[in-house]
């Protein structure tokens, strides 16, 4: 019998066997009623014009979609490193931006560089599934620590001063997936503080900066050490381009570029020139997130009133984090009967938090505002 690897023996993305069901679901209603998709964070808006215009341009122009620099095209990484300047008052070097595919192809690169097998890796639970997934399936060891509203699903330096032996790594996420809360900027400053002095290397999930509604956002781009995550997927409404970036800090620097050219060679040229292009259309963008607060705000009145109590003040990202204990002790089921019964597709708890993710289901509202109004009707109707 042939080896499998251990690599490769890892726990499913559920949201993925999500949309799986809600296709066959779509497929069998036909044009009968529409399946709403609340199980993934896809915008529902597309790709910017000026991106597209971008894109389109280049290929009418016959620029060669050849392989680019590992660390991506220099117009682009400049452009993020204004970015920096401009939302954050943050000066970064474009030397240490890297071009990514995704954030997805970003944390395998992030983790193979500071990280060896064994090492431990701090989070707080719930967290974004592939965190735990990517980690184990390279031979390093999540670190749960298991956070509640209190400190609004975040981790807290108390916490963390918990962890003993002290972990290699912390991942934080802010805003985060699937609770939706932030952490506010002097709580970012106190955990990489906390980082430097006790020898954790962070990482900074930022991929949904821009989608963020009261609070104001923080970088760790400026914390020594720290490795920063981003993406053009959801504020800049570009998934299936699959265009991310990293802010590195210099001793990551040669590692990275070394593993990129291994692993990947480079991103996507065509999805370079979008991105780079998308920088510019923060009116278009800007417009997308006003859609998503008034469906954000939609949905924090309807799901209460239908027994949905919310775990979280959703302050950024496009998830609600939605405690279903009143009505159901198991997400899975309660998932699959929602879309069974009210042809709508959302997300079970336990591919979040193994622990407690039985009792919540995460609802993504970046879809159409159309499709999140029909949503809450239908919620509201439905008493499976």
């Amino acid at each position: 019998m042939l080896k499998v690897g251990r690599g490769a023996v890892v726990p499913p993305f559920m949201v993925m066997d999500v949309i799986a069901a809600a296709n066959a679901r779509q497929a069998a209603l036909g044009d009968r009623r529409a399946v709403i998709r609340m199980e993934v964070g896809q915008p529902g808006t597309g790709a910017p014009a000026g991106a597209v215009a971008a894109a389109s341009a280049a290929l009418r122009a016959g620029l060669p979609m050849g392989y680019t620099e590992a660390m991506g095209r220099a117009s682009l990484r400049a452009r993020i490193a204004r970015h920096y300047r401009d939302c954050y008052q943050a000066e970064v070097d474009p030397a240490r931006v890297a071009v990514t595919v995704g954030a997805s192809g970003a944390f395998p690169l992030a983790f193979l560089a500071a990280f060896d097998p064994g090492d431990r890796i701090a989070m707080a639970s719930p967290f974004y599934p592939p965190y735990v997934n990517i980690l184990a399936s390279l031979g390093m060891q999540p670190v749960l620590i298991e956070a509640g509203p209190q400190t609004r699903f975040q981790p807290s330096i108390a916490a963390l001063e918990r962890l003993d032996p002290r972990p290699q790594g912390l991942i934080v996420a802010s805003p985060c997936n699937p609770a939706g809360t932030m952490l506010h900027p002097e709580e970012l400053a106190a955990i990489g503080a906390w980082c430097a002095a006790e020898g954790v290397r962070l990482i900074s999930d930022e991929i949904y900066h821009g989608l963020h509604y009261e609070a104001p956002v923080a970088t760790a781009a400026g914390i020594p050490g720290a490795v920063v995550i981003n993406s053009f997927s959801k504020y800049f409404s570009m998934t299936g381009w699959r265009i991310g970036w990293m802010v590195l800090p210099p001793d990551l620097l040669r590692p990275v570029e070394c593993l990129a050219q291994n692993h990947v060679i480079s991103a996507p040229h065509i999805a370079q020139v979008a991105a780079e292009a998308a920088f510019e259309c923060a009116a278009e963008l800007d417009a997308n997130v006003a859609r998503y607060r008034r469906s954000r705000d939609l949905l924090r009145a309807a799901l209460p009133a239908a027994g949905l109590e919310l775990a979280t003040p959703a302050e950024g990202a496009f998830y609600l984090w939605a405690d279903i204990s009143r009505r159901s002790n198991d997400s899975r089921e309660f998932a699959a009967r929602l879309l069974a019964e009210a042809d709508i597709a959302a997300s079970p708890g336990v591919d979040f938090d193994r622990g407690r993710g039985a009792r919540y289901v995460r609802f993504s509202y970046c879809g159409p505002e159309a499709d999140m109004a029909e949503a809450a009707a239908r919620i509201a109707a439905w008493r499976g």
